[in-house]
């Protein structure tokens, strides 16, 4: 990959024809060392939000050693970028040949399950090991998160116990595990979620060893401005402290967008203008999924040099495939005289914005390249989204 300054030199450089994803590998290797150095715990990475080698390897040198793994190919792939990291199968429900070449010859121990199926299943995939951490995953509300993951995974109340105990006669190591859901905008949901965890553990009368709090710290997109993560670590670490737990257990999290939403930005070219439609070559087959789907609002900038600044106004896009739903409403907001051949950067796409790419109706293939310059936000420098009502900007002249 070649090194810019800015996604400017990009377009001045190569005119790009098809999107370009630019990486800072700088601003991932900053909120991993936040975490690391910040969190009272142990932080895994969540793979899925961004299952890139190079990132893997980028978090790996800032001090991230314990890695959230999904399926079996995430465990191969993270295996084979990071020979030494600490695996843990996160995933609550798992095939049975997944467990037991994760077992066998990944060197994976950390499982997670939410019923007495699961259990059962990783117990016969391992021939009963006596070396197991295993993670009953208990169902918390999402009340407080932009994306809810409430309703798929998770034991519920009334089977906790019964798990948690059976769980501990074939464990090792006993953990507790449970997700907030992603973007959670308020530190007290993972409050809401930690009471859960206490009355479990009141309930079962186990020895737990570890307590995971799971994912869902943020990241700031345009009109998604968080707490300070300090805040969140702090209320986690008070209502950890207060769990009738051991002195020796640990605490741990599974950031993914918090650790790579920085990490990448797209540049992609204005194929036609129609009112204020954009035609761009990417979309919700591409790196723009949750834009689409969900309607998240990304900032955007227009990749122009020199001139006068125009006055801004609201576009909707289009993305390149022949399908309606390939549609971002945002609005996003650009300078009114945006015309056919224009470039757009659109930030903060490291979590999950390469991950859910495609390749449908032919597109979807991505240049690369890295830039040096700071990412159009960041909860880590003290640099915020622009408010909805200007969250675009236009590059002048540098």
């Amino acid at each position: 990959m070649h090194e810019f300054p800015d996604a400017l030199a990009v377009v001045q450089a190569t005119a790009p024809d098809e999107p370009v994803t630019l990486v800072r590998p700088h601003a991932a290797e900053r909120a991993a060392r936040f975490f690391t150095e910040n969190f009272r715990g142990k932080t895994l990475y969540a793979v899925k939000a961004n299952p890139s080698p190079a990132l893997l390897r980028t978090l790996w040198r800032a001090g991230v050693t314990h890695y959230d793994v999904a399926s079996i190919a995430e465990v191969r792939a993270a295996r084979s970028a990071l020979p030494q990291a600490k695996l843990c199968f996160m995933h609550p429900v798992k095939a049975e040949s997944a467990i037991r070449e994760a077992y066998e010859r990944h060197g994976v121990r950390t499982f997670s399950l939410d019923s007495h199926e699961e259990l059962e299943k990783i117990l016969r995939a391992t021939d009963n090991a006596a070396d197991l951490d295993l993670f009953v995953r208990i169902r918390v509300p999402s009340d407080h998160a932009q994306l809810s993951l409430a309703a798929k995974f998770g034991a519920q109340p009334h089977e906790t116990a019964k798990l948690l105990m059976a769980t501990r006669q074939a464990a090792d190591g006993l953990g507790i595990c449970f997700h907030v859901g992603s973007q959670a905008m308020t530190p007290h949901a993972y409050v809401t979620a930690l009471e859960r965890v206490r009355a479990a553990i009141v309930e079962a009368s186990v020895l737990v060893d570890y307590i995971d709090v799971g994912g869902g710290f943020p990241s700031i997109y345009p009109g998604l401005e968080p707490p300070a993560m300090e805040q969140y670590f702090e209320t986690i670490y008070r209502a950890y402290w207060d769990l009738p737990i051991s002195y020796s257990a640990e605490l741990w999290c599974e950031p993914g967008r918090a650790l790579c939403a920085e990490y990448n930005s797209l540049i992609v070219k204005v194929e036609r203008r129609r009112g204020q439609e954009l035609y761009i070559n990417d979309g919700a087959y591409g790196a723009l999924f949750d834009a689409a789907h969900i309607g998240w609002r990304f900032p955007v900038q227009l990749l122009r040099q020199g001139g006068e600044e125009a006055p801004l106004a609201e576009y909707s896009f289009y993305g390149p495939t022949c399908d309606d739903l390939d549609h971002m409403t945002g609005p996003f907001l650009l300078p009114e005289d945006v015309k056919v051949g224009d470039y757009i950067e659109i930030g903060m796409l490291g979590a999950y914005g390469s991950a859910m790419r495609t390749q449908f109706n032919g597109f979807g293939t991505s240049g690369c390249h890295v830039v040096t310059d700071e990412p159009m936000a960041s909860l880590y420098t003290g640099q915020k989204s622009p408010e909805p009502a200007d969250n675009v900007f236009a590059i002048g002249k540098r």
